[in-house]
């Protein structure tokens, strides 16, 4: 009777174990559907009316777009110049006013699309912060799991030992039992001869 409450103990503690690890588990992976939410749904970045318009800027000059309608106003503006009766030409060779006009395009243009690199440039400052941070987590994740699997398994090494300790004594009970009964038997073949 003691020997399967002995069993029941060991059977009970590898349970307790097995129970711990997948506290451990379940634990971990609620940890990383906090920080994938976290990554896959970022905060919305609140932009002002500027920088919505430095933004569109930067996108429409840095475009083919862009080139392509400046450079069909351009040779518009060459060609019609060139072409038509010097009295109706607004702006003839050598073209002071489209050059006055692409140098304050280009003044405007510059700072505007600066600005936007800059904030591009806070933006992938903190991404990498941000990856920096999560590879941090998940060192420090790594190395916490490592402890606890460490502990546990340092409780399953002791509980081992615990359940060699017992088995050890039931064999060695098993084995006293064993030789009374062999006494007792040969005690009864003494008697009988």
């Amino acid at each position: 009777m003691e020997s399967n409450k002995d069993f029941h103990k060991i059977i009970q503690k590898n349970s307790e174990y097995i129970a711990k690890l997948h506290t451990i588990v379940r634990g971990t992976i609620d940890e990383e559907e906090v920080l994938m939410d976290k990554l896959i749904h970022p905060s919305k970045e609140i932009l002002t009316k500027g920088q919505k318009v430095s933004d569109k800027v930067a996108r429409f000059g840095g475009s083919w777009s862009f080139i392509i309608l400046f450079a069909v106003i351009l040779i518009s503006w060459i060609i019609y110049n060139s072409m038509v009766p010097s009295k109706d030409q607004f702006d003839p060779f050598p073209f002071i006013l489209m050059n006055l006009i692409l140098s304050c395009i280009a003044a405007i243009q510059a700072p505007v699309i600066m600005m936007s690199q800059n904030r591009q440039e806070e933006k992938d400052r903190m991404r990498n912060e941000n990856d920096y941070m999560i590879n941090l987590k998940a060192e420090l994740e790594i190395r916490s799991l490592h402890q606890k699997m460490d502990v546990l398994l340092e409780e399953q090494i002791k509980g081992l030992y615990e359940t060699q300790e017992a088995q050890f004594q039931l064999i060695k009970t098993l084995n006293h039992k064993i030789d009374l009964l062999e006494k007792s038997i040969q005690s009864k073949k003494d008697g009988h001869a």
